[in-house]
């Protein structure tokens, strides 16, 4: 499931094993490259990440032919504003639950080499430790012996913080995951991504003109319009006409339905805000008090729950009787479920 707007664009972006072998091949060292079979590449499912960081981190696997065997490329993206001073030691846990599962499948063949890569976009670039001995005091190095018992490996990052245009350029990718990387880098901070957006008038022209490209530009919209807060419409569509006028039809159709589903959720919300007010109104004009389960049980209700309980208010002799009679379970969305089953 795709849970941020940095989540969905990353994915996008590199999912397709071409655009991951594309970026691995720019990062890793020459010799590495050469000994790796990039038409080998296939992605894996599954991701290898907690749910309660899932709003920080996005990852996709790769497996790929090495020479002499098997390999693993592991992708991972760092989305949180700030660095994660642990991120050696939570790479460590990925890479072992990677393993775990390969090795319940082969049991008993050696384990694969497994390369990962971390992309980060935090503001003022990436300053937390990079190689897993540096999370350690005393240092493993620092006594003679000690750092054969201590995990040693170091993170590959991609920094974009520290790349300009020119760098992100240079790394030979296909146009969408080249331009998902400046966005990426750029989109938090209005200023920064329209001063920019010279830079990439010709790719994004050149996306607008590919097979797929008017998805891509959606991709690369949606994520501009949700992540840039301070962002004019009318300021981000003059600089496509001055760049990319071949992309700006495109490009201001999706930020037009982009605002408008905004707009749209919005409102919805206010709706139920208000549904959830006027029965709270209700509830204590009957029945003088709410307890903090009742409460509770209205600030997880749908929409369509609210409709339900404030029907029942008049006619509800105990404040229980109002939420028991759109099903015992007290679950929120119970009693959609159960609606949907009798039709």
């Amino acid at each position: 499931m795709t849970r941020t707007p940095h989540d969905a664009l990353f994915k996008a972006a590199f999912e397709n094993p071409e655009h991951a072998a594309g970026l691995f091949r720019s990062m890793l060292p020459a010799t590495v490259v050469e000994a790796i079979a990039w038409d080998t590449v296939a992605c894996e499912p599954g991701s290898f990440i907690d749910p309660e960081l899932a709003g920080r981190h996005s990852d996709l696997l790769f497996s790929v032919d090495l020479r002499g065997g098997r390999a693993f490329l592991y992708l991972l993206l760092e989305h949180q504003s700030t660095n994660d001073p642990d991120m050696p030691l939570r790479m460590l846990t990925y890479l072992a639950r990677i393993w775990e599962r390969f090795r319940k499948v082969h049991e008993g063949d050696p384990l694969p080499p497994i390369i990962p890569a971390l992309v980060s976009h935090a503001p003022g670039g990436w300053t937390a430790p990079r190689s897993f001995h540096d999370m350690f005091a005393p240092a493993p190095a620092s006594i003679a012996g000690l750092a054969q018992f201590v995990p040693s490996f170091t993170l590959m990052v991609e920094d974009l913080a520290h790349l300009s245009n020119e760098d992100i350029k240079a790394r030979a990718l296909a146009t969408f995951p080249t331009l998902a990387l400046w966005v990426l880098r750029d989109a938090r901070d209005a200023t920064q991504l329209l001063n920019n957006l010279g830079h990439w008038g010709a790719a994004f022209a050149e996306a607008a003109c590919t097979p797929h490209g008017v998805a891509a530009l959606a991709q690369l919209v949606r994520y501009i319009a949700l992540v840039s807060d301070e962002l004019r419409l009318e300021a981000f569509r003059a600089k496509i006409r001055e760049q990319a006028p071949e992309a700006e039809q495109a490009a201001m159709t999706i930020a037009e339905q982009i605002r408008q589903e905004v707009s749209e959720q919005m409102l919805r919300e206010g709706e139920v805000k208000g549904q959830r007010t006027m029965l709270t109104k209700l509830l204590v004009l009957k029945f003088k008090r709410l307890t903090p389960k009742h409460e509770a049980r209205i600030a997880g209700a749908t929409a369509e729950q609210l409709d339900g309980y404030v029907e029942r208010v008049l006619t509800a002799e105990a404040i229980d009787d109002v939420f028991e009679s759109l099903g015992s379970s007290m679950v929120p969305g119970a009693a959609v479920r159960e609606t949907g089953r009798q039709g």
